[in-house]
């Protein structure tokens, strides 16, 4: 199959992945759509909404419609590294056996990343940086393709672990999630309090998630959008010459080149799923927002006259 002819069947399977995952969860079509751009990428993504607002079964539901293995790790202060690894046993035999922790799965849901030590969320860093784990000296691969979706509560910050900028980084979007609007939460309440259980149906496999990524790193990119991605990131530096007044009043460090990166390879595959076959910059502006958003340190300036970091980022445009 050419690579023309395989954007064109990821556009169709992609539109009938979307229906899948309608069935169960009603609205939140930004959200559903970002997370699956972050798979078809081989990124990961960083939740950040209200309790109650499905994120536990968005994930379980995007997981069932590409026929992937799912694991849900509810993250609490008194979690060890061993609990989402794995460790060795003594078995009958007298020898050491690996146990395989919740971590070996292909989609991992981290609830609530930001109420466990700094110990416990790095354990989570070598499994998304090198898709392997570590353990007693041992090296063990994971199963491709691999995507970890965390989740964090903005409300109670008190007592709890906030992800540093370093890990933070490691993910390639910040989604948030708001409330439903009025009909949305209607329509919610109708399906959810009645006795129906719409079945989803497996669209993909592994090894075509896999295939699907491959392809999306083999689109072209036209040179003028790579530096126009590049710019837009030089921008978010106060220090730098390019930065917009907005960055220079109001944020204290900018991103790195990971954002970068993660432009160009969200940008390709929105085009992708768009049933185009380059990307150009009204591509790289759609997913600016959700790349950027957690690489922006912003200053006490910023929070005291109430300026969002979503307007500090469409000023770069």
């Amino acid at each position: 199959m050419s690579d023309v002819e395989a954007i064109n069947q990821l556009v169709k399977k992609y539109n009938n992945l979307r229906q899948e995952v309608a069935k169960v969860i009603i609205g939140q079509d930004d959200v559903v759509n970002q997370i699956l751009i972050s798979v078809f990428s081989g990124g990961h993504a960083l939740l950040v909404g209200v309790p109650g607002l499905a994120k536990t079964l968005m994930v379980n539901t995007i997981s069932k419609a590409l026929g992937l293995d799912f694991k849900r790790i509810q993250f609490t202060p008194d979690l060890m590294p061993s609990d989402i690894l794995g460790s060795e046993i003594l078995d009958e035999t007298r020898n050491f056996k690996f146990i395989k922790g919740p971590v070996f799965s292909n989609i991992i849901l981290a609830d609530e990343i930001n109420r466990t030590p700094p110990k416990t969320q790095a354990a989570l860093l070598e499994a998304m940086q090198e898709r392997s784990v570590t353990v007693a000296g041992n090296h063990y691969k994971l199963d491709l393709p691999y995507f970890v979706l965390a989740t964090q509560n903005p409300i109670e910050q008190e007592g709890t672990y906030p992800l540093p900028e370093a890990q933070l980084d490691r993910f390639m979007f910040s989604i948030n999630l708001e409330y439903p609007t009025f009909q949305e939460e209607v329509d919610v309440v109708k399906a959810t309090t009645s006795n129906h259980k719409p079945i989803v149906n497996s669209l993909f496999t592994a090894q075509e998630i896999i295939d699907f990524q491959e392809l999306i790193r083999r689109i072209p990119v036209a040179d003028n959008v790579i530096e126009y991605a590049v710019r837009m990131v030089g921008k978010t530096r106060p220090l730098s010459l390019d930065a917009s007044g907005l960055v220079k009043q109001y944020i204290d460090w900018g991103a790195g080149p990971r954002a970068s990166q993660n432009l160009i390879l969200a940008a390709k595959t929105h085009a992708a799923i768009s049933g185009k076959f380059s990307p150009d910059i009204e591509n790289i502006q759609a997913i600016a927002v959700g790349v950027l958003r957690h690489r922006m340190i912003k200053n006490y300036k910023a929070e005291a006259e109430g300026i969002t970091i979503e307007k500090i980022i469409e000023s770069l445009y």
